[in-house]
């Protein structure tokens, strides 16, 4: 198992990593400071992506299962247009999180030529397993996460260390919400979204997950937004 450090919840950094890779700084990562109607409408338009920093819980576990289980009978509609990876980097699932959410929103953000770019690109045509071991083996994204991982506020865990928080994206894509976690057995389709309702489609999701494990207030809230210039 490959170890990277665990990137904070934290825009400064987030942006600075993205910014590195080639992501036009238009583009920002910005925090959702409630969920709140009020609080939403202060969130830079137009949103691309939602981003839910979490604690893994037993119960989200076995919600995970439950849900893999009924999807698996179900089935569900997927969108071929889903940038979608699996995560097999320890503590990856920040960078994992911002991937899915620059990914799925090419046709707004002009990419730099660099890593980023690159990455995308090759991984298009690949599953979402392979898109898992091309990150994994990315110099480029590797070094860019573990230098902005030592910038955070609080002190760097050792990246061996079990970390029970998870990063996840929400994005819109052909008029659905989709659910992006790199653990997961595939993409979670959450129904009918589109670019201006994906910030209050995608906190409906959140409130889900917040109500899962209402004792628990370790729940962080960003979204990659525009309007920066």
């Amino acid at each position: 198992m490959t170890y990277w450090l665990p990137l904070e919840s934290n825009p400064d950094v987030m942006n600075k990593f993205l910014y590195n890779l080639g992501v036009p700084k238009k583009w920002q990562i910005v925090d959702v400071y409630g969920l709140d109607p009020d609080l939403l409408a202060v969130v830079p338009q137009p949103v691309l992506a939602l981003l839910l920093l979490f604690p893994i819980s037993e119960k989200y576990e076995q919600y995970c299962a439950a849900q893999d289980a009924q999807i698996k009978e179900k089935g569900q509609t997927l969108s071929p247009e889903v940038f979608y990876m699996k995560q097999f980097v320890h503590n990856a699932c920040g960078t994992v999180a911002l991937v899915h959410s620059v990914a799925n929103n090419t046709d707004k953000i002009q990419l730099e030529d660099g890593v980023l770019k690159k990455f995308i690109d090759d991984g298009k045509s690949l599953t979402p397993e392979q898109r898992g071991e091309l990150l994994q083996n990315n110099e480029g994204v590797s070094s860019a996460h573990q230098s902005l991982a030592l910038e955070g506020q609080s002190e760097a865990p050792d990246p061996s260390e079990p970390v029970n928080f998870h990063f996840i994206a929400f994005v819109c894509k052909d008029g659905q919400l989709y659910e992006l976690d790199g653990r997961r057995s595939f993409p979670i389709n959450h129904g009918a979204s589109s670019p201006d309702t994906l910030l209050e489609d995608g906190v409906r999701v959140v409130r889900e997950y917040m109500s899962r494990d209402p004792d628990d207030i370790r729940f962080t809230v960003t979204a990659l937004t525009g309007g920066a210039e």
